[in-house]
């Protein structure tokens, strides 16, 4: 009866370090599945500033009025009529202002296709 009892005993201890294992494995497997690749932070850091270096070059390219009325509305994030109201402007010559200045950052900036 005891060599029983132990053997019982040892079928289920195995059971369970069985059962434990199969769930780390599953968990491992899903985590692994699930994990986000890593990016290189710092090549995107370099990229992204460089990429601002040149809008504010080409942002320098432009006229004063093109400079102000687009910092006005993409960085300040006023609409067209009021950068017309903060520049004591008329609605048609800022609009006129901003896509002369857009096509010349275009330009500059080298992006290719019409806007």
């Amino acid at each position: 009866m005891t060599g029983w009892v132990l053997t019982m005993a040892h079928r289920r201890a195995v059971d369970r370090a069985r059962s434990e294992q199969a769930s780390t494995n599953r968990d491992l497997a899903v985590a692994t599945r699930s994990a986000e690749t890593d990016f290189d932070q710092v090549t995107d850091t370099v990229v992204n500033r460089l990429e601002a270096e040149q809008v504010r070059r080409c942002l320098g390219s432009l006229t004063e009025l093109q400079r102000e009325s687009i910092t006005l509305a993409y960085y300040g994030g006023y609409t067209y009529p009021e950068v017309a109201s903060l520049l004591d402007a008329k609605l048609p010559a800022i609009k006129a202002r901003m896509r002369d200045g857009l096509v010349r950052l275009r330009d500059c900036l080298g992006i290719a296709g019409k806007w």
